[in-house]
């Protein structure tokens, strides 16, 4: 379906949300009959409710763009269905949830002597290694399970329910079904995907405050952050500048511990790429699109890089900005986003710099609303 979608330009004065709403109601797939307490819920968002007696739901504020939305009880197949909302509130065809069998005999038990080894390496990678990921706790760890291929040095994991995780750093209380996680340590290529709810933590009026502020620490000079300021035509006025970067193999790299030249060679092309050189909006409301040649290369200039080796080869004279680079996947034509700055096909874009130093500690709802200075 995305393949076929038109490519317009951008266009884009500022955008103004509205706060919408969807109703519905789950049901028994087989015999009709409402389900009440279904948890109901927008992926990786801060929005969910429960079913009533009748089955009937609403959620409300949710902001515009695209989910999943994601329907979830005891004794039930879990449902998901994306939704898109535009400008106008959303009135869903009634769910049905197929009753859930287990045969015990499927069942099985496999102990792993190595658990606590491969989750800590988890827990590095996932949660991350930063201040943030310090304040940051699974609570039921026992549901993830590990797989370990020592030849390839790949680690997998996954969870059967949702992981209970607590963020004190940005005060979350996540739910988190992990579908996959794969690390590979020999190439540092990490990706994960999941669904999840988020919740505030109670507190203090000086530590919601807090937790604010650092909500919008992590959340300015973040991709959502660029996104998001793609679709608003408000690039410079953010703080990014995006550069063109064209990279070519290097003959004289042979890989290995101990190759000491670098795997391509790059130029920098220092005229600074208009919006519309690298992002578009698609004929699909509320969907855009970055596509391009070469990479980008993505400077945010309020805040100091925390990897300054991305500069090397480039000969920059630029101050040490945040800087990442971006990357189409050889297989996909576009990168999709949504109104939240949610890229929709995650494994076509590859970020490299301090994009990758973002992990799970540092993950916002995608319905985040951040601060607006007073003017």
């Amino acid at each position: 379906m995305l393949k076929s979608l038109l490519l317009l330009f951008l266009l884009s004065p500022l955008f103004c949300f509205p706060q919408l709403k969807i109703t519905g109601k789950v049901v028994n797939l087989n015999d009709k009959k409402p389900i009440a307490d279904a948890s109901v819920f927008l992926n990786n968002a801060s929005v969910g409710n429960k079913s009533a007696g009748d089955g009937s739901f609403t959620l409300t504020n949710v902001r515009p763009g695209q989910y999943d939305l994601i329907v979830s009880v005891v004794g039930y197949e879990t449902f998901s269905r994306t939704v898109t909302l535009v400008n106008n509130n959303l009135v869903l065809p009634e769910i049905g949830l197929l009753p859930k069998t287990i045969e015990l005999n499927e069942v099985k038990v496999k102990p792993n002597l190595d658990w606590g080894k491969y989750y800590d390496m988890f827990k590095r990678q996932f949660l991350g290694t930063s201040a943030n990921a310090a304040q940051c706790k699974i609570l039921n760890p026992d549901l993830l399970d590990f797989e370990y291929d020592a030849k390839t040095r790949i680690l997998q994991a996954s969870s059967y329910d949702f992981l209970e995780i607590e963020n004190k750093a940005l005060g979350y209380k996540i739910k988190y079904k992990l579908n996959q996680f794969t690390y590979n340590n020999n190439k540092g290529f990490l990706y994960y995907d999941g669904i999840s709810v988020f919740e505030d933590l109670p507190g203090s009026s000086a530590k919601i405050r807090k937790w604010k502020k650092k909500r919008q620490t992590a959340y300015l000079g973040s991709p959502m952050h660029f996104l998001r300021s793609i679709i608003t035509n408000q690039l410079l006025q953010e703080g990014f500048e995006v550069l063109r970067l064209i990279r070519k193999p290097n003959p004289e790299y042979k890989g290995g511990p101990f190759d000491d030249k670098n795997k391509y060679i790059q130029t920098l092309i220092r005229q600074p790429l208009d919006v519309n050189a690298f992002a578009k909006r698609t004929d699909q409301p509320g969907l855009f699109a970055l596509g391009f040649n070469d990479c980008l290369y993505i400077m945010y200039n309020k805040r100091a890089s925390s990897n300054p080796d991305i500069y090397r080869s480039l000969d920059m004279d630029k101050s040490n900005f945040a800087t990442s680079i971006a990357t189409l996947d050889e297989h996909e034509a576009y990168a999709f986003f949504d109104n939240n700055g949610i890229v929709h096909n995650p494994r076509s874009i590859i970020f490299e710099g301090d994009w990758t130093s973002y992990r799970f500690a540092e993950m916002l709802p995608v319905d985040y609303e951040p601060i607006v200075p007073a003017k």
